[in-house]
């Protein structure tokens, strides 16, 4: 096969699959599950910037992209449920359950 069109072909697949990842993303309902998809579609999206031949965008999303957000959205949601409790537990308290 002719070395630009095997470019061509893995571009395509590429941007397929970014597309997919990112339906998936937005139809995840759950948080948690939603950051382990978004961690997922940041791997797709460093293949993608692999093959537009862009490995310092490809490097930045994997460390980004892929470990730190999806971190911080999980740690964010473990948060809320802790202050969503606590917040229960005093409404509790206070009505004399």
């Amino acid at each position: 096969m002719n070395d630009g069109v095997l470019s061509n072909v893995l571009i395509v697949v590429s941007l397929t699959l970014v597309l997919v990842g990112a339906a998936a993303v937005v139809l995840t309902r759950h948080p948690s599950k939603q950051a382990v998809v978004l961690s997922c579609y940041g791997l797709l999206l460093t293949i993608l910037f692999v093959a537009f031949q862009a490995p310092d965008v490809a490097l930045s999303q994997v460390a980004i992209g892929t470990a730190v957000v999806p971190l911080i959205v999980v740690l964010s949601i473990r948060k809320i449920s802790l202050i969503r409790a606590e917040h229960t537990r005093a409404t509790d308290q206070k009505e004399g359950k």
